[in-house]
């Protein structure tokens, strides 16, 4: 019986103390809910947080040790298939990587060619690089277009950064290009600053050098050299390269120019074959200054010849009227009068020039 009474004494309390512990925690989530930031609950919240973050990160720590060590022998204990399925997928990233890169690279460079293309004005149609020639002699390369796609021989061809060469060849679907380099090569240029006319050749060594200067012209080192168009053998207006060396810049005759070339046959990919062009900005407003000049020069010869036109009508009509003295001096000084608007307007090369003395 005493027993029996302390069993049920035993299990009464226990019954107890869990409703007690249940209202106390009813109470407890009651007031937490009520009271603001500030309140005692939360002071000891916060508190207690303190003071257990340290083990938290502790336990965090032996956690992930004991997953690196899960990992680690599930690694060493992984089947052949599995490692082979792994291998796999791994040169699979590798090969998209360098795809990704490689399509980079080509968008990199096409946009280096649509620049160009925007900036000059350009018609013509763009080709990939199949071909180079092996012989130091001959620098040529290879396109994937031909005469099906409009190309010709004669027209020009620009790289990323200029004029590379000219097609020499053609069949349907290919066509050959001789490169500024090569020692066979001769475009027709002009120095952007100066004016001055030139001859840019390639040579065994690689280098381009602009030939055929005038004694007295001025080049300097950092000069923009472009094609000029006469012969009509490149378009006109298209960017060579620039002036990197000048030896015996006092102007001698035996003067070397060189000038960088725009890239190097070795990293040609896509090239640029140029149907037509307007030519860079810079050069078409050198051309426009020059057309004002000749307005000028017809300016000044038509004021001259109208001031001779002048003369004449004067010396007739002082002939026809065949009055008294003062009328014939009258036709006498009219002449005269036209005769100096004549000699006026072409008295000096400015008149000639730009029409000033006019």
């Amino acid at each position: 019986m005493a027993l029996n009474f302390q069993q049920r004494t035993s299990t009464f309390v226990r019954r107890a103390l869990l409703g007690a512990l249940v209202v106390v925690s009813i109470v407890l989530l009651t007031v937490y809910a009520r009271e603001g930031d500030d309140g005692f609950l939360h002071q000891v919240q916060g508190a207690v947080s303190g003071v257990v973050a340290p083990i938290e990160m502790a336990g965090g720590a032996v956690a992930q040790v004991g997953d690196d060590a899960v990992t680690a022998v599930e690694d060493a204990t992984a089947d052949a298939s599995t490692l082979s399925e792994l291998r796999e997928y791994n040169a699979q990233l590798i090969e998209q990587y360098a795809q990704g890169e490689e399509y980079r690279q080509e968008a990199e460079r096409l946009r280096g060619l649509l620049d160009l293309k925007d900036a000059y004005k350009i018609d013509g149609v763009g080709a990939r690089v199949i071909g180079r020639s092996t012989q130091a002699w001959s620098q040529t390369i290879t396109i994937d277009k031909g005469a099906a796609a409009g190309v010709d021989s004669g027209q020009t061809v620009m790289g990323p950064t200029g004029v590379v060469g000219q097609v020499v060849g053609t069949t349907d679907n290919t066509a050959t290009v001789r490169l500024l380099s090569d020692p066979q090569s001769g475009a027709a240029a002009i120095v952007q600053s100066s004016r001055a006319e030139g001859i840019v050749r390639g040579s065994l060594d690689g280098l381009l050098y602009l030939e055929d200067v005038a004694a007295d012209a001025e080049v300097a080192v950092g000069d923009v050299v472009l094609t000029s168009g006469l012969g009509g053998s490149y378009t006109k207006g298209l960017l060579i390269g620039t002036v990197v060396k000048v030896s015996d810049a006092s102007g001698g005759v035996t003067r070397q120019i060189v000038v960088s070339a725009n890239d190097e046959a070795s990293l040609l990919e896509e090239v640029l074959v140029v149907f037509s062009a307007k030519g860079s900005s810079i050069a078409s407003s050198a051309d426009e200054d020059a057309n004002a000049s000749d307005a000028g020069a017809g300016d000044g010869t038509g004021a001259g010849e109208g001031g001779d036109e002048a003369g004449q009508d004067g010396a007739e009509g002082g002939d026809a009227t065949q009055a008294p003295d003062a009328a014939a001096d009258s036709g006498a000084a009219a002449p005269d009068a036209g005769a100096e608007s004549g000699t006026d307007g072409l008295a000096d090369d400015s008149g000639a020039y730009g029409g000033v003395a006019a």
